[in-house]
């Protein structure tokens, strides 16, 4: 007799590259966060996979987690105070080694822009918050200083 497919699963399957997912929780449970060392070694981590351009699927659902567990430990322990687009900006650019014309072109931006932001002339659209966001690999709340 066949099997009813089940529609009560809404949960992607990855087949084979479900095994790089395994691999990574086994290395590091997606579990909460309870001290700076648990913290230190998911930064770790997470650092280990926004370097990285060809993430797979299961890759980048497992960073959004451990991302989420990491938020949630550093919005409760971690007091941090809010920082401007230019400074933040600044900070983006230099941690990626980039130069001012690379980031314009890379996230779609003026480079009048990027250059009007780090003088402290302008501030930035929410559009242009996305598309920094999206080429630093951040989350656009990173930007709500």
């Amino acid at each position: 007799m066949p099997r009813a497919k089940d529609t009560t699963s809404s949960r992607a399957v990855y087949g084979r590259a479900e095994d790089r997912y395994l691999d990574l929780v086994r290395r590091f449970p997606l579990r909460p966060l309870r001290t700076p060392a648990d913290l230190d070694a998911a930064v770790a981590v997470v650092d280990s996979l926004v370097d990285r351009d060809d993430l797979s699927a299961p890759e980048r659902d497992y960073l959004d987690v451990l991302g989420d567990l990491v938020e949630a430990y550093e919005d409760e322990a971690v007091p941090v105070e809010p920082v401007g687009d230019a400074d933040l900006l600044r900070f983006l650019i230099g941690r990626k080694g980039v130069t001012q014309a690379e980031v314009a072109k890379g996230a779609g931006v003026a480079e009048s822009t990027v250059s009007d932001v780090l003088a402290g002339r302008r501030t930035l659209t929410r559009a242009q918050v996305g598309k920094l966001s999206r080429y630093f690999r951040v989350g656009p709340g990173t930007f709500a200083g």
